[in-house]
């Protein structure tokens, strides 16, 4: 490759360092703190905030522990030499001169005072620019360097903490709640609630929503272990269980979702319209459709405010559901200035009663919803009788606004209803609201409905009257017009779009953008194109993200050139700040095998196997097919023992749970499909392997899927319908091919041909 490799993980991070910055930041401190991004902002055109706005509303405790992590010792001295310094420094800090306060720390020998430092850094974090962060963090690393890292407060901790969150940092945030937990600190509620938010979006190894919720309780288990009064500022607030309750309904975890739920009024935190719109998000996952409207309803049974993200939650569920009849029903009813709309829910709900009813007699389907129904029951205690009393009427009209239009214009766009995508359009243009026009989001959606039918002259029309009405298009409108070039393979247009983007609209691309073009040289079969495209995006300083490295991958190993994707996965390992995962280990392993390297391919799948990521049904699909373009049915005996045996496992889990739990050795359980089993038993059909081609036909009856018997038909018959007809072989010859003739003869019998066993009843396992 033309570019050069990335550094390798234990090497310093080459965005960490600044020419305004003398102490590097290395890439792990005392935790594995996450990398700050790239300087892009100098702090000295930032205008600095009023005194009065400088600090957390309430600073956290600091309390004792026997295991500090962020210093060994908390008294301070303060030598002659300090005091010149640190005086300075707090007369430019208290007069907000933050960037002269930065130089003169920049240029000073030795540390200023504890005082000094908490407030510099916590005036650095608060600045929220990237350059302002980048300087807070330097100053964290030279102290944890000279071990001085218990200089800092809790207040200045937290609010790197919240800088960083907000930055884009939540890994790095995480790991500084962390360490201050560990430390006896106990940051602000505001401090740590808001690491938690950005965790859940946060992608890659130790974030989602698992690892949100893992914070979340590690804080507090803390706070629990202190005296209510001392740590006040730190118990959870409503908005810190929100964010909780927002990580359980993405992962569908209701019975989590019931134990928050229900822990919130211990700590005073009472319920609020978001908590209830997250519970709309819940019941989506949970596919409650008929709970929606207990959602409203108990908002309105307890006095509270209605927002209208309640109402887009609501349109955005049943649009979900692909219902877009009552979607469009919801929406009717806000522009005719209705508020019976918990009435119209409840119809709906009876509707959808009427048509199912032959399906809820279902013994499966009805133990399920009543499982369903021990949390919900306690959530929305509504929807044990919804209908003893009326349908509450919602406080006050509800005009929906442009989000609400746009939710239900991208229902019409996935359903491909294009003209009532358009027409819905053209109506938000004659709303008197200005809140009711279209946006960008509503004309790039139109544009998305479009690219998805393959009619980019309409798109770019549509793009031209974005522009014509003032309507400013951003970096998704075009990602998504490049994204329906490429797929109609007209790479020219997409590299002109591209320039037209940065060009004329002033608008950068992002990884997105290369990615799409990236795999638009794939479906051209230029690989050459996509290796221009990635060093492109380097040469723009766009970190290349996993979905990068897996396309570049994808590029060569589709083109024939393993070698090549070789070497991009070898610097996909050697980059910080992607994870290698499976995909990418299986586009390698499919670059071998497109070309028969079968050995080749088995030693990675090895390497997969030690590095703790275990080959699934792509990984040996890839294999098997390897193996029949080198011929080598042998190697397919050996991968169809690997398969039954995880196939095993999987029955046994099933079978004895605890049995297979105990066995840490095996591999996870695997579940084949009809590709893999297909492929398996095509060579060892046309290998006259015929044993092991009824034990695979079996195991995809047992899973459900049919055998292409007329195809095996076929290959016995063109392959093998004279194999043992000669009478010339030796006795010895003759006596081997006895139990070869026996499979031989039941394979016969299974695909309907002419065989010994007719006339008779045959058991795969008879050794008569």
């Amino acid at each position: 490759m033309n570019s050069s490799p990335l550094s390798s993980p234990s090497a310093p991070h080459p965005h960490l360092y600044s020419s305004s910055t003398p102490y590097p930041i290395p890439q792990t401190l005392s935790i594995p703190w996450a990398s700050p991004p790239p300087s892009t902002t100098a702090c000295s055109a930032v205008k600095h905030p009023r005194p009065s706005s400088l600090r957390v509303q309430a600073i956290a405790h600091r309390v004792s522990s026997p295991d500090l992590t962020l210093g060994l010792s908390t008294t301070t001295t303060t030598t002659p030499s300090t005091v010149p310094l640190d005086h300075k420094l707090l007369t430019l800090l208290r007069q907000r001169k933050t960037e002269e306060a930065w130089a003169a720390y920049s240029q000073a020998p030795h540390l200023p005072s504890a005082t000094c430092l908490s407030r510099l850094v916590s005036q650095l974090s608060y600045l929220n620019f990237p350059e302002a962060l980048s300087r807070a963090q330097s100053i964290l690393t030279r102290l944890r360097h000279e071990g001085q890292l218990h200089r800092l407060d809790s207040n200045s901790l937290g609010l790197l903490a919240s800088a960083a969150a907000r930055q884009g940092q939540a890994l790095y945030a995480a790991s500084i709640i962390r360490s201050m937990l560990r430390s006896g600190y106990l940051p602000h509620v505001k401090a740590w609630s808001a690491v938690v938010t950005r965790l859940i979006s946060s992608s890659g190894k130790g974030g989602g929503p698992e690892a949100a919720l893992g914070l979340f309780d590690a804080v507090n288990r803390r706070v629990g272990r202190h005296l209510p009064e001392r740590a006040a500022d730190s118990r959870p607030d409503t908005a810190a269980y929100n964010s909780a309750l927002n990580a359980c309904a993405i992962l569908g975890d209701m019975e989590r979702f019931l134990r928050l739920f229900d822990e919130m009024s211990k700590y005073g935190a009472e319920p609020d319209v978001l908590t209830y719109n997250i519970m709309i998000k819940l019941c989506a996952r949970a596919d409650r459709k008929d709970l929606l409207v207990c959602v409203l309803e108990m908002i309105l049974l307890k006095g509270i405010d209605v927002c209208m993200t309640t109402l887009q939650s609501l349109v955005a569920a049943y649009v979900g559901f692909g219902d877009l009849e009552t979607a469009e029903k919801i929406v009717q009813a806000m522009r005719e200035g209705r508020r019976d709309i918990c009435k119209i829910l409840r119809d709906s709900n009876a509707e959808d009663s009427r048509e199912h009813e032959e399906m809820m007699e279902d013994e499966g389907p009805l133990q399920k919803e009543h499982e369903d129904d021990n949390v919900f029951k306690r959530l929305l205690p509504n929807s044990i009788d919804p209908y003893s009393y009326d349908p509450p009427l919602l406080p006050k009209l509800y005009r929906p606004n442009s989000r609400i239009y746009t939710t239900l214009m991208k229902g019409y766009m996935k359903a491909g209803r294009v003209t009532d995508t358009v027409r819905m359009l053209e109506a938000m243009w004659h709303q008197e609201d200005s809140s009711s026009q279209p946006d960008h989001v509503s004309y790039t959606t139109v544009i998305s409905a479009m690219v998805n039918t393959g009619s980019m002259d309409q798109a770019r029309e549509v793009l031209a009257e974005m522009l014509r009405v003032g309507v400013p298009a951003n970096r998704i409108t075009y990602n998504v017009l490049l994204k329906g070039y490429c797929l109609q393979l007209q790479m020219d247009k997409a590299r002109e779009l591209l320039k037209e983007m940065s060009h004329g609209a002033g608008i950068e691309p992002d990884v997105v953008s290369y990615n799409t073009l990236i795999d638009g040289c794939i479906l051209v079969d230029d690989s050459a194109g996509a290796l221009g495209y990635f060093n492109e995006m380097r040469s723009r300083k766009i970190a290349p993200t996993k979905v990068s490295y897996t396309t570049l991958m994808k590029a060569f190993a589709f083109s024939g050139q393993p070698k090549l994707a070789h070497k991009v996965f070898d610097e996909m390992v050697q980059d910080p700040r992607v994870e290698v995962d499976r995909v990418a280990w299986n586009m390698l392993v499919e670059g071998y095998c497109r070309l028969g390297l079968v050995e080749e391919a088995k030693k990675l799948i090895q390497r997969m196997k030690e590095s703790g990521v275990y080959p699934d049904v792509a990984t040996y699909g890839s294999l098997a097919n390897g193996i029949a373009l080198a011929r080598k049915p042998g190697e397919a005996l050996l991968l169809w023992n690997e398969i039954k045996e995880r196939c095993e496992v999987s029955l046994k889990e099933g079978e004895q749970e605890s049995e297979s739990d105990s066995d840490s050795t095996t591999m996870p359980p695997l579940k084949p499909d009809e590709g893999l089993l297909d492929a398996l038993a095509d060579i060892c059909v046309r290998a006259a392997f015929f044993k092991k081609a009824l034990e695979i036909v079996a195991c995809m009856e047992e899973n459900g899927i049919s055998p292409n018997k007329t195809k095996y038909k076929r290959i016995y018959v063109e392959m093998h319908s004279r194999m043992f007809t000669s009478k010339h072989a030796s006795q010895a010859r003759q006596a081997r091919r006895v139990e070869r003739k026996r499979a031989a003869e039941a394979f016969k019998f299974w695909l309907g041909l002419p065989n010994s066993y007719y006339a008779s009843e045959w058991h795969f396992n008879d050794d008569d």
